[in-house]
């Protein structure tokens, strides 16, 4: 009776811009003896249901009748709408779930998204490709540095594995180095290039007193193991000249407590809010009793929580001249916030503002695990994509259906979490989406789609698990599906270094090998640089080109994106069996970009995909 995602029933389609007329039709079965129709919505900031009378307007066919009516949403916000009719068996209630289109089971309103009057995001990143790199691990460029403190233990082989054992007091403290560095990356932009990246992604890079560098010591220097400031900017500067921008990942919600913040382990020379009260870093933390008990990122006594809101240290990193500002105009082009969903509003809007005044094209992505247009943090519900906050958000709904389809989830389950998505969030986002199948925090692709479950295995069992020669050949095929996926799909896929050469590994620090310089999967990794020409050459459609569903069964989901320059249509096969789908007849006519061309209808074979082009 009912469908959000038809135009003949909602148009337009998706979030939509306050103020923008909504047009509703629903169908109702004539048997019925329907006497009135109304549009219920509720406005999510305020709680209150209104009901809006809808009109008769004709019929659909001999059986059903057609209601509609017009909605505007007055200010940006969520409104979540179903429908009642008054009909001989009383008022009965519509809502989605109840009549065929949730595929995720329960009944539930259907919400309308709407976003900032001129609300915009920057454009250089969309139809790129993104590169994550976790910069111990990637590349050592030979070059000794200075000012490096002298409890750091290195690796004496690139090869080796992370050290994964406690030390001998227990404690994991993250303190083996690779030494990969920004000197590294940079030598390496060639082969970025010729990923087709357009944007670099880096985990930390200021300094720290751990190799992951979560723990921030100064936000105002480089670690000095990865280098200086100089050689930042010469990053920078000199990835510009390949089309490629860096995004930095800032760590706003917690410090290091072996910081020049903090200084809980006496490191720094002048006192730190642990030493003093007097430190001017002091109203910077929660102390519950000073010193011993404060408030800190889950219960990790080496990350100290700030408070965001505090005015000096909201000044410190958002203000004028502030972090924020400080490394985009040393060459930067945007920010990754860590977990966004722990900062503030205000805290947030000060940092797009920042980062604005800095420049008005730079890009702030946020860290937010599910769907962030309707996300609730801390009794709150978020604003994050409704104009002034996040332009986009690393999106882990889609990296979850592509894995789940390709280990034998539910293809229509899953079809149902990407198109809730694209219904949810403004299409500004989705055209930014940072689409990643993993990353730091997650175990590696190719070990997520044909390793053995972890299943509460400990770090020992994890060190020694790896692929078998019959699950790796099966996991590169899935990847090199789960990575078309990631290509075709709305947003821009990011890549986790070495997932291009078959890293493999489990959870941290499994995940954050040193990659295999000389080792690479040359297939697996010309399968990714194909791909990355694909992307530049039909970058008009999966920049902005609309999404539409073609299949969703029998281990299978196709589906086309198509704009005003042209159509692709993209279909995967998951399962061990040769698939037929039946395709639309306007695709007889197509060529095949990958795979093979339908006759007339198209054949995967196990494990396949075809992409193909009108």
């Amino acid at each position: 009776m009912f469908h959000s995602r038809n135009p003949v029933y909602r148009s337009p389609l998706g979030a939509v811009e306050e103020g923008t007329p909504v047009h509703f039709k629903v169908s109702m079965a004539r048997d019925l003896h329907c006497s009135a129709m109304y549009l219920c919505v509720i406005d999510d900031s305020t709680s209150q249901e209104e009901r809006y009378g809808m009109f008769w307007c004709g019929m659909n066919g001999e059986n059903e009748e057609y209601w509609e009516c017009d909605y505007a949403p007055p200010r940006a916000g969520l409104y979540f709408y179903h429908f009642e009719a008054d009909t001989w068996r009383g008022r009965q209630k519509y809502m989605r779930g109840m009549y065929g289109q949730d595929q995720l089971g329960g009944n539930k309103s259907w919400q309308l998204t709407a976003y900032r009057k001129g609300f915009e995001t920057p454009g250089w990143l969309a139809g790129g490709v993104m590169y994550q790199i976790f910069p111990d691990r990637f590349f050592y460029s030979g070059q000794e540095k200075a000012d490096v403190p002298p409890d750091r233990r290195y690796h004496q082989s690139w090869s080796e594995q992370p050290q994964w054992e406690p030390d001998p007091d227990g404690e994991i403290r993250n303190k083996d180095y690779f030494r990969g560095d920004l000197d590294g990356i940079r030598q390496k932009l060639d082969y970025l290039q010729s990923l087709g990246v357009t944007c670099i992604y880096l985990n930390p890079i200021f300094e720290s007193h751990s190799n992951h560098r979560y723990d921030t010591a100064d936000y105002s220097k480089i670690d000095p193991l990865l280098g200086t400031q100089q050689d930042f900017r010469r990053l920078c500067s000199e990835a510009a000249k390949y089309g490629i921008s860096v995004v930095l990942d800032g760590v706003f919600n917690h410090t290091g407590s072996d910081s020049v913040y903090f200084n809980r382990e006496g490191r720094y020379k002048e006192p730190g809010a642990y030493q003093s009260q007097q430190s001017p870093y002091y109203p910077w933390y929660n102390f519950r009793k000073w010193p011993e008990e404060y408030a800190c990122w889950w219960n990790f006594k080496t990350l100290p929580d700030v408070m965001e809101e505090n005015p000096q240290y909201k000044e410190y990193i958002t203000g004028e001249n502030g972090i924020i500002e400080k490394w985009l105009k040393e060459g930067a082009c945007g920010w990754r916030l860590d977990v966004a969903d722990e900062l503030p509003d205000s805290f947030l809007d000060s940092i797009t503002a920042a980062a604005r005044r800095a420049n008005p094209e730079a890009l702030v992505l946020g860290e937010v695990w599910e769907d962030a247009s309707n996300k609730c943090a801390y009794g709150k519900r978020r604003r994050y994509l409704l104009g002034g906050q996040l332009d986009s958000v690393m999106n882990y709904p889609f990296r979850n259906a592509i894995l789940s389809f390709l280990t034998g989830g539910d293809p229509s389950v899953q079809m149902e979490i990407i198109l809730d998505i694209l219904e949810n969030y403004p299409p500004q986002v989705i055209c930014n989406l940072m689409n990643h199948i993993g990353t730091h925090d997650t175990e590696r692709a190719l070990t997520m789609l044909a390793g053995e479950p972890v299943r509460g295995h400990g770090r020992k069992w994890q060190s020694t698990t790896h692929l078998t020669r019959e699950r790796r050949a099966r996991g590169l095929r899935l990847l090199r599906l789960a990575a078309l996926m990631q290509y075709t799909l709305p947003g821009v896929p990011c890549v986790y270094y070495g997932d291009e050469a078959g890293m493999e590994g489990y959870r941290d620090p499994f995940n954050r090998g040193a990659y295999p310089w000389g080792s690479e999967d040359r297939e697996l990794l010309g399968w990714y640089r194909r791909l990355g020409i694909l992307r530049k050459k039909y970058k008009d459609i999966l920049a902005h080109g609309d999404f539409f569903p073609v299949h969703a069964g029998n281990n299978c989901i196709a589906y086309i994106r198509q704009s005003a320059s042209g159509s692709l249509l993209a279909a995967f096969n998951a399962c061990a069996e040769q698939r037929v789908l039946h395709i639309p007849s306007e695709w007889q006519d197509a060529r095949a970009e990958l795979g093979d061309l339908p006759a007339p209808d198209l054949v995967l074979p196990p494990y396949g995909c075809a992409l193909l082009v009108v």
